[in-house]
């Protein structure tokens, strides 16, 4: 283990001390969001990203050190192990290299050289192979092993089976594997073609004649030739120079002037062609394709996470439409915590008297509810509502504000059982019309009972692999919940199972106490709910909020074993409880660095990040971190693509960010691209460095295809002024 600490405190820029510290809690059960939040002192104030690569980097480690020692006992017992392959096991940094080591002994299905041996031709294989200046020629020394009643009829016979011996030894040598591993992927090429003989332009057509060095293929390139592939549209593979990979291992395999130099030239090239080279191929397509996926796991993971943190439009009466034609556009309105006042079905595509009849039901809605916000979902039918939407507001005096928003999903969940068991009175069209109106309200309440995978940013999230996607995807959503904390009294058993400690289980629980006791009136309470104990307690209660609590600690973030602390901390500045009810206590941080942060820390009992972290709660109990990011565009107009010309000038919100740029929602149904190379006058490796999906940007039209529904943005401003 102390191994371990060492690996993870280098690669990670840590301090061995903190690194050893968080594994210590990974293992005691403690949750990501706790240690990130509650055990600063402890970790070094590592933010919740570095923990969870931590925490799978531990893992991988000590998946490695358990197959080393599988490896070795397995070796061990055929009486085989040496100290040099065993210190050789021991420096294996991968788990590549371990199997690597590991081959040679390893259960073979039968092969050339298996039949070979069985012929006893392993003693002639050794001869040769050893390349010694004092052996005889090879034809010479294959005579003694020809043996008609093995199967072994002539010196050609008794040489090609000595020669699929040496052959498989060169193809187990674990140095040579990882030398022409490492060769391939400095000097092969990752190649793709069509198909068939008249390929059909498909969204495939740049790589129907593709190739790149593996070395600098992008990871969207990776996905988009394996899906192809799949789909049978392409053909793909990865091409090495022959003659290079031979070189290399003939300089480390022969021995120039022995006289079975020939015969192991031989068997290096038959080596490399049947065993080597379609092993390696494989091992690098792979690797190509682990490492797109992780880009595109995490390059996901940084789309939801601003997703689920945009600021929510809180308190305001909601009226959300699902658009559609045949079956009309679903319209429910909930009140400012979500629960739903009523609902409806209207037809505006029908015909101009529909849309007339429509508008009408809708502005009696808005006037009977007082609604102030509209949302739209940007599905099917969504244009045509949105220009009914501008048409209704004008005849409502201008008072309603709308938002397309992004209703990936919202499908999935109206039709999910969870759906039906919040709403078993509506059926599953108007379900989804709540779930569009909830999403402007509270986008994180609402998301969390979706499939990340369903949201509907990042790429190719269906191609991932699904447990490492969903496993990294979870930690980002409960890492967005634990930041904003959630309403013990309002929270719904999705919102809450997302909560640091709480299972499926006794959030359900929760949610039943609440039902068949009333409201919580303190988070201590918490622990009368069946099947939560103290440690589920511990991890989840500064997680929680009780704005009906008579403490107000409990609807701040402040941990329940720190509120001595916090109380102290008031004290010794000067304030009470109850000032900071009133809000009164701005002066606190002054007063505390009146008195020295690290003495007063001391004197209350806690280390310098948390009592700042406490500080920070009590200057603003109840606060909700996505407060202070840009507002989401509230529209009263709309634009239309043919609007659009080059040149002009447009606010927008980005939408999804790709590896090749982002996706803008301008407001005219269809988003727009920035390509990377629009983004910046200097040169950006990744849109991520500039941009997070939610940001609020200022573009310039490029180009408009009406036609295939394409606008080119940018964000260059002389750029799109040329234009």
């Amino acid at each position: 283990m102390e191994r371990i600490i060492q690996i993870l405190a280098q690669e990670l820029g840590q301090s061995e001390t903190h690194v050893a510290n968080v594994a210590a809690l990974i293992d005691e059960g403690n949750t990501i969001p706790f240690i990130a939040r509650y055990r600063k002192e402890l970790h070094g104030a590592m933010d919740d990203t570095t923990l969870r690569a931590l925490a799978d980097r531990l893992q991988y480690l000590r998946s490695l050190e358990q197959r080393r020692q599988e490896v070795r006992a397995a070796i061990e017992s055929q009486g085989k192990l040496t100290q040099e392959l065993s210190e050789a096991i021991a420096a294996a940094v991968t788990l590549a290299e371990v199997e690597d080591l590991y081959r040679p002994y390893k259960q073979k299905r039968r092969t050339r050289a298996t039949a070979a041996k069985e012929k006893g031709l392993e003693p002639l294989a050794a001869l040769l192979f050893a390349q010694e200046r004092s052996c005889p020629p090879p034809e010479e020394a294959a005579q003694a092993y020809v043996d008609a009643e093995k199967g072994v009829d002539s010196v050609q016979a008794a040489l090609q089976g000595a020669g699929d011996i040496a052959a498989e030894w060169i193809s187990d040598d674990a140095a040579l594997r990882k030398l022409l591993r490492e060769l391939w992927w400095r000097k092969a090429e990752l190649v793709s073609k069509a198909a068939g003989k008249e390929p059909e332009d498909t969204v495939y057509r740049l790589y129907y004649d593709f190739r790149t060095p593996v070395s600098r293929a992008m990871g969207h390139q990776v996905l988009a030739i394996n899906r192809g592939e799949r789909e049978g549209i392409l053909k793909a593979g990865v091409e090495m120079d022959r003659e290079s990979a031979l070189i290399a291992l003939r300089r480390k395999v022969l021995m120039p002037g022995a006289p079975s130099m020939a015969f192991v030239r031989a068997a290096v090239e038959d080596s490399y062609d049947r065993l080597i080279s379609p092993s390696v191929e494989r091992e690098t397509r792979s690797r190509l394709t682990d490492g797109a996926n992780e880009g595109a796991i995490a390059n996901f993971g940084l789309n939801l996470k601003p997703l689920l943190m945009q600021p929510p439009v809180k308190g305001k009466v909601t009226m959300g439409l699902d658009p559609g034609y045949r079956n009309g556009c679903k319209v429910a309105v909930v009140d400012g915590t979500g629960r739903v006042l009523d609902t409806a079905v209207v037809y505006p595509t029908f015909s101009k008297a529909k849309q007339q009849q429509a508008i009408d039901v809708l502005s009696r809605l808005i006037r009977t509810y007082g609604v102030a916000h509209i949302a739209i979902g940007n599905g099917t039918a969504s244009r045509e509502t949105e220009q009914m939407t501008v048409e209704l507001i004008k005849a409502v005096g201008g008072t309603v504000s709308y938002m397309i928003v992004n209703e990936a999903g919202a499908s999935v969940y109206s039709a999910s059982k969870l759906a039906a068991e919040e709403f078993p009175e509506y059926d599953v069209n108007l379900r989804s019309a709540v779930s569009i109106a909830r999403r402007l309200q509270d986008p994180l309440a609402e998301l969390v009972k979706i499939d990340p995978k369903s949201i509907g940013v990042g790429q190719y999230q269906h191609d991932m692999p699904q447990a490492r996607l969903d496993e990294a995807l979870s930690g980002v959503v409960e890492d967005c919940v634990n930041a904003v904390g959630v309403d013990l009294n309002t929270a719904s058993a999705p919102l809450l199972n997302r909560v640091s400690g709480l299972s499926a289980v006794t959030a359900r629980n929760i949610v039943k106490y609440r039902e068949e006791n009333g409201a919580f009136t303190s988070r201590k309470q918490v622990l009368k709910v069946p099947k939560l104990g103290p440690k589920a307690f511990e991890q989840c209660a500064g997680f929680l909020r009780v704005p009906e609590s008579p403490s107000i600690l409990d609807n701040t973030g402040v941990h329940p074993e720190s509120y001595a602390a916090a109380e102290r901390l008031l004290k010794e500045c000067g304030y009470t409880l109850a000032d900071v009810k009133a809000g009164t206590i701005g002066a606190l941080r002054e007063r505390m660095a009146e008195r020295g942060e690290e003495a007063l820390a001391q004197t209350c009992g806690v280390g310098a990040p948390t009592l700042r972290d406490i500080a920070a709660e009590l200057l603003k109990p109840g606060r909700d971190p996505r407060d202070e990011l840009p507002r989401p565009i509230l529209r009263t107009d709309v634009l239309e693509m043919k609007d659009l010309k080059p040149g002009m000038e447009l606010t927008g919100t980005v939408r999804n960010v790709i590896d090749f740029g982002v996706f803008v929602d301008v407001g005219v149904h269809q988003d727009g691209l920035v390509h990377i190379s629009q983004l910046s006058g200097r040169r950006v490796r990744h849109p991520s460095e500039l941009l997070s999906v939610g940001d609020i940007v200022t573009v310039w039209v490029l180009e408009v295809d009406e036609k295939k529904k394409r606008i080119a943005l940018t964000m260059k401003k002389n750029a799109g002024q040329a234009v």
